[in-house]
């Protein structure tokens, strides 16, 4: 059995307290259905509490004002203990949301690593002064940290989102509110110890549990700069409406039905290996995963074929368990969701393929199996709606023009990827689709590059160094005419 984690207080400003409410979250593990852990769930007057030291922190305190190499250093000290730790990371988040084990190492635990070295190397290469000739004179160009942050995470990959959030604005020396998702929150407490063994100054890094109502009280806070959120289109919207009743800055990553095209020269074999996972990754719980296939017609069988035997052999079960390689959703509403939508794909004609239901011998947690539908219209719910559980959609094309079409033919642009015998053709194609991000013959995240989404998919990016902008206020300073700046590194 496993043993229940517990923890009674607070990481507000760097430092453990007593929550100001009583109440609290029951984490429920979605293999066994049963409470595993419990945390205080924060209430609106810790909120004020964290927004007060953050502020004071900002205005007030050594963080922004230390050197970039003193803030890469504690950075870097976060990262070094992910790694070391990363085995008990990928653990906590895998019996949280059901993320199969090996992939949690990955995807979990490693990543977020990678995303703060990926920051590091983006923040030393950064111009955050630079001279420019003017129209009327010289002038410079600062840029200068956005203040307090309050960075809204989802639980599909909280350590990796998390990531994605507090390694820009640690390092460009803003001060951040962290609120974990109430059904994956106990990896945060981890990541609370690390931050602290880091060195994070006080005051400047606060981690509050919350539900809606908390999480829109801190987003609509005046105290707060900034906004970055994660999470569904719904939210994001409301997210946004909220903050901008005190203009707040807002960047949102919401979120995506990808498509992966197949083009006519594609190769079966790695082309199937290579979407396979890219679909049904972290159970479907993935904002980039590519949920609908677009298969010529002239191959569509061979493809049907090849993706259904490829996905009935995907081995689901304790996502413990090393061999797991799909595991259960991470609440009964989203398994619900999922059978609903295999459900409505049935009715609207579409064919089952594969899967089709919850497996056998796994009645006991929020299961389903690996469902590839084939036949799908893109018009069809199953190929318009995110469904964020493992259920895939096969959509036969006549031309390539058609494929253009129906891949753009979405109110999502997050992801999206081409598989074919011509690299450079892939290349043509990519320009085309109205994603922001994009895989020839490959499925990645390059955190290096920006990453974000068009359409309903969000609003501005996060990595590379479009990313770490977000984290920056832009200032123009104007200089008296003749002025000479000092020679580089003067």
């Amino acid at each position: 059995m496993t043993e229940l984690v517990e923890h009674g207080q607070l990481l507000i400003g760097g430092e453990w307290t007593d929550p100001l409410g009583s109440d609290t979250i029951k984490i429920v593990s979605p293999h066994t259905e049963q409470v595993i852990g419990s945390v205080p769930h924060a209430s609106k007057a810790d909120v004020d509490r964290a927004v007060a030291v953050a502020r004071t922190a900002f205005d007030e305190g050594p963080w922004p004002r230390m050197s970039l190499d003193e803030r890469i250093a504690v950075v870097t000290r976060i990262k070094d203990a992910i790694a070391v730790r990363h085995e008990e990371i990928a653990r906590s988040i895998s019996s949280q949301n059901g993320s199969p084990y090996s992939w949690s190492v990955l995807a979990q635990a490693l990543g977020p690593m990678m995303v703060y070295d990926a920051a590091i190397t983006v923040a030393r290469a950064y111009p955050y002064e630079e001279y420019r000739q003017g129209v009327l004179g010289p002038i410079l160009v600062r840029r200068e940290p956005v203040g307090v942050v309050a960075a809204v995470i989802p639980w599909n990959v909280p350590q990796f989102v998390a990531a994605a959030k507090l390694a820009p604005a640690l390092l460009s020396g803003c001060a951040v509110i962290l609120k974990p998702s109430p059904e994956a929150v106990l990896d945060s407490y981890i990541l609370a110890d690390i931050a602290r063994e880091a060195g994070v100054p006080e005051g400047v890094l606060s981690i509050l549990p919350a539900d809606r109502e908390v999480s829109e009280y801190l987003v609509g806070h005046p105290g707060v700069d900034k906004v970055a959120f994660t999470g569904s289109v719904a939210a994001g919207r409301r997210v946004m409406e909220v903050a901008s009743r005190n203009l707040t800055r807002v960047t949102l990553e919401l979120g995506g039905k990808s498509a992966a095209v197949i083009l006519p020269d594609a190769d079966l074999g790695a082309t199937v290996d290579g979407i396979v996972p890219a679909a049904w990754m972290n159970n479907g719980q993935a904002c980039v995963a590519q949920t609908r296939i677009l298969a010529p017609r002239s191959r569509y069988e061979e493809f049907a074929e090849a993706l259904a035997a490829k996905a009935g052999a995907l081995v689901v079960g304790d996502p413990l368990d090393p061999a797991t390689q799909v595991g259960p959703l991470v609440a009964k509403r989203q398994q619900q969701r999922s059978l609903d939508f295999i459900r409505i794909g049935q009715e609207e004609g579409a064919k089952v393929l594969s899967g089709g239901g919850v497996p056998a011998g796994l009645e006991q947690g929020w299961y389903v199996e690996p469902t590839l539908f084939g036949d799908v219209d893109n018009s069809m719910r199953i190929a318009r709606e995110e469904i964020f559980g493992p259920v895939v959609c096969l959509i036969p094309y006549g031309d390539e023009a058609e494929a253009l079409r129906v891949a753009n033919d979405s109110e999502f642009g997050l992801s999206g990827s081409v598989w074919t015998g011509d690299v450079e053709h892939g290349v043509d194609f990519a320009r085309q689709v109205r994603t922001g991000t994009f895989n020839v013959n490959t499925f990645s995240l390059d955190m290096l590059g920006p990453f974000g989404g068009y359409k309903n998919s969000g609003v501005g990016r996060e990595f590379g160094p479009e990313g770490l902008s977000e984290y920056l206020e832009h200032k123009m300073i104007h200089l008296p005419a003749g002025y000479e700046p000092p020679a580089a590194g003067a």
